[in-house]
């Protein structure tokens, strides 16, 4: 009975899987980046009621922890990335770059949590935890799929 459920279980979940509109999306560079140049893209997929996120990200730190999430809209500027808004704090992902800078990151949130947010923002981080350090240093606007 337990091989036939790991079996039949991600197929259960492949059927309801959903890709994010537009993603993959492209990470660009924030101002809190300074020098650094990060580039990568992030994938959201929604399973069911979850959604799962998954980013790779180059030209950071090596070996510095950071931390990312979605955020809401925020009203300093139309332009998701520069807005400001508020960060939901359920679809925190943290992670830690290896010697060369990369970063890749993992995680999943329950959609109705994220289901208003219109960017994914990545923040140095100043400890293991992941409390942001910064503004971010990179930054793409999502759709997130209706429920």
């Amino acid at each position: 009975m337990k091989k036939l459920f790991a079996f039949a279980l991600p197929l259960v979940l492949a059927s309801c899987t959903m890709t994010l509109s537009g993603s993959p999306y492209t990470l660009g560079k924030q101002p809190a980046a300074g020098d650094l140049s990060p580039t990568g893209t992030v994938m959201g997929k929604r399973y069911g009621t979850v959604i799962m996120t998954e980013a790779q990200v180059m030209g950071l730190k090596p070996n510095q922890y950071y931390v990312a999430h979605y955020h809401l809209q925020g009203t300093a500027s139309p332009n998701p990335c520069e807005s400001g808004g508020a960060p939901i704090m359920s679809s925190k992902i943290v992670g830690q770059t290896d010697a060369s800078g990369m970063l890749m990151l993992m995680g999943s949130a329950p959609q109705a949590d994220v289901m208003n947010a219109t960017y994914f923002n990545i923040h140095t981080a100043s400890d293991a935890a992941g409390t942001p350090a910064d503004a971010g240093v990179a930054c793409t606007a999502v759709q997130m799929p209706k429920m």
